[in-house]
C-alpha cells in the first residue's frame, strides 16, 4: 500500500506537469464565441446578399449580371486587380529585400511610407493620384506628350490599385526575410551557384508561401476598392467603370435586387480565385517543408 505524505498547512501545492493550465476559456466556449462573432460579422451579411438575389428568377438574374456594361466592369475590376497584385508581388518583394538587407539614408522614412496606404483615407489617395496623373499634373504632364494618358483611363485604375496593395506584400514578406539567414546564400555561393540560381532554388521556395499570401491579400483588397479608384478612373461606361461603382449606382437608384445580383457574382468570383490562391499557397508550403 502506498502512503501519501501529508501536506503541511500553509505550504504551496506541488506543481503537477500533467495538469494543463489555460489562460483562455475552454474549447466549447471559445468556439461558441468564434461562431457567433463570425456569423454576425460575415455569414449573416453574406447570406442576406444571396437571399435578396434569390428573389429573382434565373432569366432575370442572368439578364442583370450579363449586361454588357456590367460585364465590362467585371473585366476591368478583376483584370486590374490581378495585374496590380502581380506587380506588387514583384516590386513589393524588391522593396522588402532592400529594407531588410541594405542600410541607406532615409531607410526608416521609406519603411514608414510603406504603411501610408493603410493610414491614408481612400478618397484622399484618389484625389492625390488624380492630381498627379492628370494632364496638368506633375507626372501626367510628362507622360501625355509621350502618348501615355493615365488619369480617367483603365491605366489610372491600375495605378490606384497598385498604390493601395503595396503594403500587403511588403509587410507579409518582410518578416520572412528578416528570419532568413544569410548563411544559406553563402552556402549556395560556395557550392558554385550564381545569383539567379541562389534566388530561384534557395530563397524563392522559402519566400513563396509568404509571397502568395501577400498576393492574395493585395488582390482581395483591390477587387473591392472604391474610394481611391472612382476619382482617377473617370467612371466612363464600358471603359473605366468598376464593379463596385455599378453596385453603388444601382443602390442609389433603389435597385436593391440588381445590386445584390452583381454583388453575388463578385463574391463568387472572388471566393473561387482566393480559394485557388490559398490551395497553391498550401501546396507550396507543403513542398517547401518536404524539401527541408
Amino acid at each position: 500500500m502506498t502512503h501519501r505524505m501529508p501536506v503541511p498547512l500553509g505550504a504551496a501545492p506541488r506543481f503537477n506537469p500533467s495538469r494543463q493550465t489555460r489562460v483562455l476559456p475552454g474549447f466549447p466556449l471559445a468556439l461558441g464565441y468564434t461562431l457567433v462573432y463570425l456569423s454576425l460579422m460575415v455569414l449573416i451579411p453574406l447570406s442576406a446578399v444571396f437571399i435578396k438575389s434569390a428573389s429573382l428568377s434565373w432569366p432575370e438574374f442572368w439578364a442583370i449580371v450579363s449586361n454588357p456594361r456590367v460585364v465590362a466592369t467585371y473585366r476591368l475590376s478583376f483584370g486590374a486587380a490581378l495585374l496590380a497584385a502581380a506587380i506588387n508581388a514583384v516590386f513589393g518583394l524588391m522593396l522588402a529585400w532592400a529594407l531588410v538587407r541594405y542600410e541607406f539614408p532615409g531607410k526608416k522614412l521609406i519603411d514608414a511610407l510603406v504603411d501610408l496606404p493603410f493610414a491614408l483615407p481612400t478618397a484622399v489617395a484618389g484625389i492625390a493620384l488624380t492630381a498627379l496623373y492628370a494632364g496638368n499634373g506633375w507626372i501626367g504632364s510628362l507622360l501625355e506628350p509621350l502618348g501615355i494618358k493615365v488619369a480617367f483611363t483603365p491605366l489610372g485604375v491600375l495605378v490606384a490599385l497598385v498604390f493601395i496593395g503595396v503594403p500587403f506584400v511588403v509587410r507579409t514578406v518582410q518578416p520572412i526575410l528578416e528570419d532568413l539567414e544569410t548563411e544559406l546564400e553563402e552556402a549556395a555561393a560556395s557550392l558554385g551557384a550564381n545569383r539567379r540560381q541562389t534566388f530561384t532554388r534557395v530563397l524563392l521556395p522559402v519566400l513563396l508561401p509568404a509571397l502568395l499570401t501577400g498576393f492574395a491579400l493585395a488582390f482581395a483588397r483591390a477587387v473591392g476598392e472604391y474610394g481611391s479608384v472612382i476619382f482617377i478612373a473617370g467612371n466612363i461606361p464600358m471603359v473605366s467603370e468598376i464593379t463596385p461603382l455599378i453596385i453603388i449606382t444601382k443602390l442609389e437608384q433603389y435597385d436593391y435586387v440588381g445590386a445584390t445580383a452583381v454583388a453575388v457574382v463578385m463574391l463568387v468570383f472572388s471566393f473561387i480565385m482566393l480559394l485557388a490562391i490559398n490551395l497553391l499557397q498550401a501546396w507550396s508550403a507543403k513542398r517547401t517543408g518536404r524539401n527541408r
